[in-house]
């Protein structure tokens, strides 16, 4: 194929603002780093694209960010002041780095491990005061204002770039971009009435979930339709969310696991072991890994995760939350372009922890080896279970010494410890996952 042909087949997925993708891979307007391998004419099309792109957005008078390496004793900017900033802080500094975060919240998580700018996240000058005090920003959960991330893009480096943001800010745009990795989501459909809810529901069949297009976490802003007569209340519910809605089939799995993987400007990618995950009340309860599936599945998921990684053109980290159907299928449910609650196992129990990981990828320092030390499974701490945690940390523990297990306590600083908040987790290392499972089952810390 020429490669007048590759250029006739590229479309722009998100209206102007996202990827130009062909069968080869896809190439993001404005992002640093290479794109995916591909061969001969089809590669040298998205380069000169991607060129192209450079060139117009420096005669515009816009600064363009290029790669660079960001060494110790630097300054790492963290929009958003949370536990994963926090991590990610303890982590950082080790290497030599000094942190300074913007969160609303005064006193937040990473703020006690790094100079806080107190301010909304949307407040521009606070955002500016944040790029003079850093060599290279980054964010930490997915919801900080895209506006915000686009303009400290434009004036200081930003290597994750706005664009992943925009992408996994919005379920369709999420589902296009994998769906354009060459990964399966489940069938779904936008949804603007309800009349098209009825219609959706009839199609793609019940049951189904109802989802807001952007916001929505733990649970939060999804409806589970079994029946017709749900459709109405759920829709009365959703519209009052005023965004776009998005009816997905419901995937009838048998586990959940999630992989993720780390890139960096430089095109280096390395991915950590799956982790089965189960969830209760749709919180994350436990992260298990080794994971329980097939040689061939684990192989699957991780080469997805890469794919994944290589089209969105992330830099840092991606997680890729995935279901496992009866026949081996996966799904891809979900993506996080940040640290994840359930790569925390990776503190202790490999041989680069996530958070170290991320560090490494976003100031283009060689990546860490991801693998696996040890069998672990991580256990979230929610604010009812941090009474029996507390009780548990000053006592002796005869459960742990006979199963042969190691628990590793990461508490976050939160001031209040909320129903249903997550407070911090526990690592539990052993010889093997059944006997951190035996013992997490023994414990009184989770029976609240």
């Amino acid at each position: 194929m020429s490669g007048g042909d590759n250029v006739n087949k590229l479309v722009n997925l998100f209206d102007g603002e996202g990827m130009a993708c062909d069968e080869f891979g896809c190439a993001v307007p404005g992002a640093s780093g290479e794109t995916p391998e591909s061969g001969g004419a089809a590669s040298e099309t998205l380069e000169s694209t991607a060129e192209e792109t450079l060139k117009s957005a420096s005669s515009a008078g816009g600064p363009v960010s290029s790669k660079r390496q960001i060494v110790p004793g630097s300054t790492i900017g963290v929009l958003g002041g949370g536990q994963l900033g926090r991590m990610l802080a303890h982590a950082g500094s080790r290497l030599g780095y000094r942190f300074v975060t913007l969160d609303p919240t005064p006193d937040s998580p990473c703020g006690q491990t790094a100079v806080q700018i107190t301010a909304a996240y949307d407040d521009r000058e606070a955002a500016r005061e944040l790029a003079r005090r850093s060599d290279v920003i980054t964010y930490e959960f997915e919801n900080v204002d895209a506006g915000v991330a686009e303009m400290l893009e434009r004036d200081s480096y930003v290597p994750q770039g706005s664009k992943l943001l925009y992408t996994t800010q919005h379920r369709l745009r999420e589902k296009q971009a994998v769906e354009a990795a060459g990964a399966q989501v489940a069938p779904y459909a936008e949804i603007e009435s309800l009349n098209g809810l009825r219609e959706a529901a009839e199609r793609l069949g019940l049951p189904a979930v109802l989802k807001t297009a952007t916001g929505g976490y733990d649970g939060k802003g999804q409806w589970v339709l079994r029946s017709e007569e749900e459709l109405a209340p759920a829709w009365e519910q959703a519209e009052r969310s005023g965004t776009q809605l998005v009816l997905e089939k419901f995937i009838t799995f048998e586990k959940e696991i999630s992989v993720i993987a780390a890139r960096s400007p430089s095109g280096e990618v390395k991915t950590f072991p799956p982790a089965e995950n189960i969830h209760v009340h749709n919180i994350l309860h436990l992260s298990i890994v080794p994971a329980r599936i097939g040689d061939e599945t684990r192989r699957e998921a991780e080469k997805l995760a890469v794919s994944i990684a290589e089209t969105l053109g992330v830099v840092g980290l991606i997680a890729v939350e995935m279901f496992l159907t009866a026949d081996g299928q996966l799904y891809v449910n979900e993506l996080a372009p940040r640290p994840h609650n359930s790569g925390h196992y990776t503190m202790e129990a490999c041989r680069t922890s996530q958070f170290e990981q991320h560090v490494r990828a976003i100031c283009d320092l060689p990546l860490g080896d991801p693998s696996l030390l040890t069998p672990v499974v991580m256990a979230n701490i929610l604010g009812e279970h941090m009474e029996p945690l507390l009780a548990w940390v000053g006592e002796k523990d005869p459960a742990a010494e006979k199963l042969g297990v190691e628990v590793k306590v990461h508490l976050y600083g939160k001031a209040e410890a909320k129903h249903k908040r997550k407070m911090g987790h526990l690592n539990v290392l052993a010889p093997n996952v059944e006997a951190a499972l035996e013992w997490i089952s023994q414990s009184n810390i989770w029976r609240v």
